[in-house]
Order: C-alpha cells, then sequence, then structure tokens
C-alpha cells in the first residue's frame, strides 16, 4: 500500500510540475521582470530603508511592521527548505539543480514585488477589523466572481500544503540518525509519537497567541539563527577554499549537462524550479498572505520589501547550504542520505561533532518557526474556506498534524507538498498576470509622489 500511494503522489507531482509549471512560473517571472522594467532591482536601497523602518511611519491598516512582515514570511521559508530542501534538490538533480534555483530566485525578485504588492491592494477587512489577505482575496476581488474557483483551488491546496509533516519529520531525522545513531529505543514508533506530543505542545503555546506572537518569535529567532547559519557555511566555505572554484564550475556544467543519472536537463531544471519554488515561495502564494498583514496605506512598500526575499532566502541561504555540501563532498559519499541528515554529514565534515550538534540548534529553531508560520497561512485558507466561526477549530487540527508528522515517510510527505506547491502556484501567477497593469499604475503614482521623493529625491520614474 506505501509502495502505491508514493507511487501515485509521484505521478501527482510529475503531472503538476511538467513544462506548463515551468512556463508559468518560470516564464511570468521574466515577464514581471520586463514588464516592471526591474522595478524591485532598481529601488532595492529604498526597499532596505523600508525594511530599517527609515522610511515608512508604520501607520495604515494591517498587524505587523515591515520588518515583521518579512520576518513572518521568511520564517516559512528560511529553515528545513534552505537547509533539508536544498539538500534534497542536490540528491535528486545534482549540483545542476542549485542554478536553476538561482535563476528561480532572481526572477522571483519581480514576482514577489507583483504578487505581494497585489496581496495588499485586494486584502480584506472583516466586521471585527482583522484584515485577510492572500492570493484568494486578490482573485476574487481583483478578478471577480467568475474567477472565484481560482481563489478556492488555491485555499484548497494551502490546507495541503502548509502541514507542518515535513518540518516536523526532519526534526526527528536529527534527533534519531544524527545527534543520537544508533539508539534503538530512539528509532522505534514509541519515542517518534512521544516526540510528536511534545512539539504539539510547544506549537501550542506560540500560536495560540495568533500572527501578532508569531510575528514577534520570528523577529527575534529567524535574524538570529540565519546570521549564525551563514557564520557557519561561510567558515566551512573558507576551510575548503579551494575546492570552491570546481564546484562552481560543476554546477553550471551540470545546469547544461544531460547527464543521465539526474535524468537529463529538462529533470534537473525541473527538480530546481520546483525546489527554488519550495524554498523562496515566489509564485506560490503562501508569501502573499504574511506580507498582506503589514501595517502600510502604500502596497508598492510592502511589494519592495517582500522582493527582498528571495535574495535573502535562495541567492545567499540555499547557495551558502548547497556550496557546503558540495565542497565536504558528502554528495558523493553518502549514500541513501538526504534531507537534513545530508546536510548535516556536510557541518560535520567540515567541524566535526561540534558542527552537527550546532547546526541541530538551528534545525530546532528554524523548524518551529517555519512550523508557526504554516499555521497561519492553513488558517487563512481554512478561514477562507469555512469561515471565522469554525476557524478557531483549526487550531486543534494543526496541532494533530504536527504529532502525525512525526511518524510519516519523508519521501511522501516531501512530494506532497511539492505538488500541493505547484497547485498553489496556478492562482497566484495567473492572478498576477492578469493584474500586472495594476501594479504599474500604483507603482507609477507611488515612484513620482512626495512621500516617496521626501525620503529618497528621486525623480519621478517612467513605468
Amino acid at each position: 500500500m506505501r509502495d502505491m500511494i508514493e507511487e501515485w503522489i509521484n505521478a501527482f507531482v510529475g503531472f503538476i510540475w511538467g513544462k506548463p509549471m515551468l512556463i508559468l512560473l518560470v516564464g511570468g517571472g521574466l515577464f514581471f521582470t520586463l514588464y516592471g522594467k526591474l522595478t524591485p532591482f532598481r529601488y532595492m536601497a529604498h526597499s532596505v530603508k523600508l525594511l530599517t523602518g527609515k522610511v515608512d511611519d508604520g501607520s495604515g491598516h494591517g498587524d505587523l511592521s515591515h520588518r515583521k512582515a518579512l520576518a513572518a514570511a521568511l520564517s516559512g521559508t528560511l529553515g528545513l527548505g534552505n537547509i533539508a530542501g536544498v539538500a534534497l534538490a542536490l540528491s535528486a538533480g545534482g549540483p545542476g539543480a542549485v542554478f536553476w534555483m538561482w535563476l528561480t530566485a532572481l526572477l522571483g525578485v519581480s514576482t514577489k514585488f507583483y504578487t505581494c504588492t497585489l496581496g495588499v491592494m485586494y486584502r480584506h477587512k472583516d466586521a471585527k477589523g482583522n484584515v485577510h489577505g492572500g492570493p484568494m482575496y486578490t482573485v476574487q476581488h481583483g478578478l471577480g466572481p467568475k474567477f472565484k474557483w481560482l481563489a478556492v483551488m488555491f485555499a484548497i491546496a494551502g490546507l495541503m500544503g502548509f502541514v507542518p509533516s515535513f518540518q516536523i519529520n526532519q526534526l526527528g531525522a536529527v534527533v534519531q540518525t544524527q545527534l543520537f545513531p544508533g539508539v534503538a529505543w530512539l528509532e522505534s514508533s514509541a519515542f517518534s509519537w512521544g516526540m510528536g506530543i511534545v512539539l504539539a505542545v510547544f506549537v501550542g503555546m506560540v500560536i495560540w497567541g495568533g500572527l501578532k506572537r508569531v510575528a514577534d518569535v520570528a523577529g527575534a529567532l529567524v535574524p538570529l539563527m540565519a546570521g549564525s547559519y551563514m557564520v557557519m557555511a561561510v567558515a566551512a566555505l573558507a576551510l575548503n577554499a579551494e575546492r570552491v572554484p570546481g564546484v562552481f564550475q560543476s554546477i553550471f556544467a551540470s545546469a547544461f549537462s544531460p547527464d543521465a543519472m539526474f535524468g537529463g536537463v529538462l529533470s534537473v531544471i525541473i527538480i530546481g524550479v520546483s525546489r527554488g519554488a519550495f524554498s523562496n515561495e515566489a509564485g506560490i502564494g503562501t508569501e502573499v498572505m504574511a506580507h498582506s498583514a503589514a501595517k502600510t496605506n502604500e502596497p508598492v512598500r510592502e511589494g519592495l520589501v517582500a522582493s527582498l526575499g528571495p535574495i535573502i532566502d535562495t541567492l545567499i541561504v540555499c547557495s551558502c547550504t548547497a556550496l557546503v555540501i558540495l565542497v565536504t563532498g558528502v554528495l558523493d559519499q553518502a549514500e541513501g542520505m538526504q534531507g537534513v541528515s545530508l546536510t548535516m554529514a556536510a557541518f560535520k565534515a567540515a567541524f566535526g561533532a561540534p558542527g552537527a550538534w550546532l547546526l541541530a540548534a538551528q534545525v530546532l529553531i528554524l523548524s518551529f518557526t517555519t512550523v508557526f508560520t504554516f499555521w497561519y497561512y492553513g488558517y487563512k485558507c481554512f478561514v477562507y474556506l469555512f469561515g471565522e466561526k469554525v476557524g478557531q477549530y483549526y487550531k486543534y487540527l494543526y496541532l494533530s498534524l504536527v504529532v502525525l508528522g512525526a511518524v510519516v515517510s519523508l519521501d511522501v510527505v516531501f512530494l506532497f507538498l511539492i505538488g500541493a506547491y505547484g497547485l498553489m502556484a496556478v492562482p497566484t501567477m495567473v492572478s498576477g498576470l492578469l493584474l500586472a497593469p495594476k501594479v504599474n499604475q500604483a507603482a507609477k503614482a507611488y515612484f513620482s509622489g512626495r512621500r516617496y521623493q521626501s525620503h529618497s529625491g528621486s525623480q519621478a520614474t517612467n513605468l
């Protein structure tokens, strides 16, 4: 039965992440980049000012500052998507997958600018004053009733894609196979169930405080953990500096080499793009829900802040993970090892046992922040489908999924999530492409307005 389920999920993922999805994400990202005349790249300095609070006064509707909104969005991506997801991409697609992850991230800068600007532009405020945003509201309010089926499609796919099982599963792998290898009782199903229950208690303590508590926790932990991870990665690369040029050469060579071992060029491209999307979520729509909660009356501002996400997430953090795995040589040596276990083997090769323990601490914290944020994303989808009154019960459903995540198969879970992410990308990208002129109009008005020029001294721009 398990083999049959895996076969079905593999077929599902293969169908979702075929050539049409590549055209939608890569082609759509290229369209946003050219249609917007590189807007988020040209105004990146302004984006940083917004992030640091030097420009925006924090007024307007919403719940979070620009910094906390980005921290909440990054907490959903800076974590096992960077540490375990990259390792899975390398295992499946080889070094060449990294190149296509980079390309996805570069195009994702403009994709996030457009989709997150629309998220704030079309967010919904309910009778209690709560702000709701995401691709489902962009579709419903931006495209109208005829496209509501796309909004429902996103919400249903979101409920499938925001299960915390992958993160919880990999936490178990860290404890069972890396920190305490060979301890029989840790590999038992009783330990897995017990760990799942304990983790559910910790997760519940945070999510019961709502989005603001999630953002506060993420805002405090994500920068600290990401910074310490970067220090470790740079140190590992410095210790293996002589191998770095060869690694870059293998990345570019493998990206266009029809290596039968990895299924050919198209297979490597699909793996790189899909894992890149899983990492930085550009075009998927998850990050739109976090950025839609930003406290601002200027949608373009939040779009600019959101555009920094793929740069931080994929071009910097994911690249470090991939380079460390490749320079240490564990990809060729660790047969059957995948996910966080492969990344941990790389840091262990660089620093010995202390490297594994330091990475384990970071995995623990970053995984928790991802789990917290996924609850918020899933809650928004749940509320959209079933209403605010029923939404209060989603917390109990989510905590039960935390427990189940400790005992399920990694392969099945990861492929299932990749498939769900592909389904979410369709409404997000379609609405973004159809409503792109609205973003250009808003950007033109913003960059030619006094609120922008008073902080930058810039002249009006032509979009």
